[in-house]
């Protein structure tokens, strides 16, 4: 198969790919790391390799987007496994379970084809999932391998005691550390997003400071609370990499409460980033939990390589190597 870029903006091989022949960014950097993907007659195997204007694009063995589908071969690293729990690497465009409108192999297809033992108690499109990441977010999770021990991640999950520290790549530096504390809802204009509610008008009649205490204007609305920390600034000064450390466990959380304050995560398009396309730069970093014989444990889960490119072009790598091998010194889990 071949393909001409036309367009006078650089753009990156993967993405061009996974637009053009309609697959999943992951399939498209499987195909670049097979040695599968020729610019200009000479083989392409790194995933940032840009294109520009008129650049000629060979694609050997493959026939169309089914073909891609059906041969996909996900890799997966297991960062730590006993008879109870799986921990891994999710990599990003992969969802965690499978829903009608998904056409591709899902996090649960995944485990069921590798015959990884999974709690059922979710149900059957949901075996061993305990908690779930954003089809694009990459990082940390934990899979449960029976019923006694998915009870028992999924208390910790509601008591705060198990937990994630996730870091993002924002477009806009924050002024300071920050905690956002509101209701979060569906947004009425777009269903796919959920946004922050305003409380009653009678709100201050209510003798209480605190939020969880106050009435929503969305009865569906539900209470949210997360940590922002300033971590490293780019080069340019106008980007920033932070850490999110979140208290309750909504739908988009880290997403919506960035744009309730006007800060957007590069390649987040739908909750209002304006800018260079890419995936979104939201990673999972450290997990942290009690296991049910070990006690404490915690697990941190590498970065992907469209991150680290990322962070390339527009960080000092150096200093993003200090300050990620210093999160667990600063944060007490």
């Amino acid at each position: 198969m071949r393909l001409i870029y036309k367009d006078d903006l650089k753009t990156r091989l993967d993405i061009f790919l996974s637009k053009e022949l309609n697959i999943s960014r992951s399939q498209a950097l499987n195909l670049i790391k097979k040695n599968l993907v020729k610019v200009n007659d000479k083989i392409v195997n790194k995933s940032g390799a840009e294109l520009k204007n008129s650049d000629l694009i060979e694609i050997s063995k493959v026939e169309s987007s089914d073909t891609l589908e059906k041969k996909s071969d996900i890799y997966i690293q297991r960062i730590y496994e006993d008879d109870d729990i799986l921990v891994i690497n999710k990599p990003p465009f992969l969802a965690t379970h499978g829903a009608a409108s998904l056409k591709e192999e899902s996090l649960v297809d995944w485990l069921k084809t590798h015959r990884i033992q999974l709690s059922n108690i979710a149900g059957e499109k949901k075996e061993g999932i305990v908690h779930r990441l954003d089809k694009q977010t990459s990082g940390a999770m934990v899979i449960a391998k029976n019923n006694a021990t998915h009870s028992f991640l999924s208390e910790q999950l509601r008591s705060r005691q198990m937990g994630r520290l996730y870091i993002a790549i924002i477009d806009l530096v924050l002024k300071e550390d920050i905690e956002i504390e509101c209701y979060l809802a569906r947004n009425p204009k777009n269903r796919l997003k959920f946004s922050k509610c305003n409380l009653k008008a009678n709100a201050s009649d209510i003798k209480t400071n605190d939020i969880k205490f106050l009435m929503p204007q969305n009865s569906s609305a539900r209470y949210s609370k997360s940590n922002f920390y300033k971590i490293l600034l780019s080069n340019d000064l106008k980007k920033e990499l932070i850490l999110a450390k979140l208290s309750t466990g909504r739908t988009h959380q880290i997403r919506a409460h960035l744009e309730s304050i006007n800060r957007h995560i590069i390649g987040d398009n739908l909750y209002g980033y304006n800018g260079e396309e890419y995936r979104i730069m939201l990673h999972s970093y450290i997990l942290y939990l009690q296991h049910p014989k070990l006690g404490k444990m915690s697990f941190q889960a590498r970065l992907f390589d469209d991150m680290n490119f990322y962070l390339e072009k527009y960080f000092n790598m150096e200093s993003v190597n200090e300050v990620l091998a210093d999160i667990s010194n600063r944060f007490v889990f």
